[in-house]
């Protein structure tokens, strides 16, 4: 996919909440190479990233604010998600659905980045190229879904990509230049995979930086025509 000048030009701001995260580290290393002044957020109190919980809509308020020193940012990348911690594990059948363990998921994974659009796309320029992207999977489509299982994690980020695709319509009248999008890293090898990691193909599990460097890659070549949409790290824009 070719290379958008229009996503290394000013201001060379990001934000990438997620920081302490394997992709969301990487990512902040493959935007600070290319000149970016990247800020952190992260839920992590081990890090001297901005502090953030994104289950409570306070939090995220706060750290916006935080952020909001006048000069705007041109990208802000979500790179959280939950798909397993020792509260919550993938179903493999019905059996193993539970009320807590949904709201879990759908609070991580569609509302915690929802509120971050809400309060943080305001610090994104009215004028100019941009984006907002969050990290999506590619099981979250509902048109690709043909093994079942894992109900609470493929609902939560088929809510994520509906709610990227109405924010990108809302935020195009305001901010034409704007993109909106869902970003799937394909498998990474971080502690989020490594439970599931034994049926990858070969050549298939990715590093924390090749994955980053694929999803910048593809970031630069979507145009406003691609916004509220999902795409992979090869560039495949996967179907609802």
């Amino acid at each position: 996919m070719p290379s958008h000048p229009e996503l290394f030009a000013e201001p060379r701001r990001a934000i990438v909440v997620g920081c302490s995260g394997g992709i969301g580290a990487a990512l902040g290393r493959g935007l600070e190479a290319k000149g970016f002044a990247v800020t952190g957020v992260a839920r992590s109190s081990a890090t001297t990233a901005l502090p953030i919980d994104l289950t409570s809509e306070a939090s995220v308020a706060a750290a916006a604010d935080a952020l909001a020193d006048g000069a705007p940012y041109s990208i802000i990348i979500v790179a959280t998600g939950l798909l397993h911690d020792d509260r919550v594990a993938p179903e493999k059948s019905l059996r193993d659905l539970s009320a807590d363990t949904l709201l879990r998921y759908f609070a991580v994974n569609a509302v915690g980045p929802a509120l971050l659009a809400k309060h943080f796309v305001p610090l994104l320029p009215k004028d100019g190229p941009c984006r907002f992207a969050a990290l999506s999977a590619r099981v979250g489509s509902i048109t690709d879904n043909r093994l079942g299982g894992w109900y609470g994690y493929r609902a939560s980020k088929a809510a994520l990509n509906m709610l990227i695709r109405t924010l990108a319509i809302e935020v195009g009248r305001t901010r034409p230049e704007a993109i909106c999008v869902g970003l799937h890293p394909g498998t990474v090898d971080t502690g989020l995979s490594q439970p599931f990691q034994r049926g990858v193909a070969p050549g298939k599990l990715f590093s924390p930086d090749y994955a980053a460097g694929k999803l910048l890659e593809v970031m630069a070549g979507l145009s406003p025509a691609d916004s509220g949409g999902c795409f992979a790290w090869d560039g495949e824009r996967i179907q609802p």
